[in-house]
């Protein structure tokens, strides 16, 4: 009796096992193969603009105009594929009772084209847009410096020094600039030097 009730028990353990190693392949599957093998599902990233970190959402996207929307809207705003303002280095006292400490940051913000056929122009307009556009954002640049630097101001070195306070630092300058220049998208803001003391 009790060999049997250990066979059960032994072939109960070795069914949930395969069921669990089956689980996690699919899992492995849908995660890392590249998405132009068919899987049952596909995983969708949803950049938030007004924060730096990305959601990630499990959806099933079932018909092609589905997948079509998600890919289009992903690339609209995709880092490193906009157009960069380089707002140049910064060096701001900060909230300190002796003074003394400091932030040295550089700034690159990058903004999409609000020309939504901007790659397909030929190559003479895309140049001319290209000028006209960081015209229209050089004339913007004072009121991105002024609010990084008053933002910036506020800011203790607790605030600032760990990586989780630059990625907050980050949203804060993407959410305030994103406000006030609301004919704008900004795609992200790039630190290319930061330096605290």
């Amino acid at each position: 009796m009790l060999e049997k009730i250990l066979k059960i028990l032994n072939v109960i353990t070795q069914v949930i096992l395969l069921i669990t190693a089956f689980v996690s392949l699919i899992t492995a599957y849908v995660v890392f193969a590249p998405d132009e093998l068919p899987k049952p599902f596909r995983l969708v990233y949803d950049y938030d603009t007004s924060l730096s970190t990305p959601a990630v959402s499990g959806a099933e996207v079932s018909e092609p105009v589905a997948e079509e929307a998600v890919a289009t809207e992903a690339h609209e705003i995709i880092p490193g594929e906009g157009i960069m303002l380089n707002m140049s280095t910064k060096i701001i006292n900060l909230v300190d009772p002796t003074g003394r400490k400091y932030i040295r940051v550089t700034i690159v913000a990058e903004f999409a084209p609000d020309n939504p056929e901007y790659e397909s122009l030929p190559e003479e307009e895309k140049e001319a847009y290209l000028l006209e556009f960081e015209e229209k954002l050089n004339s913007r640049l004072p009121i991105m410096d002024d609010t990084v630097i008053t933002l910036l101001s506020t800011k203790t070195y607790e605030d600032l020094y760990t990586a989780e306070g630059k990625e907050k630092l980050r949203a804060e300058i993407m959410q305030i600039l994103s406000e006030k220049l609301v004919d704008l998208h900004i795609i992200s803001i790039y630190f290319t030097e930061f330096v605290v003391q």
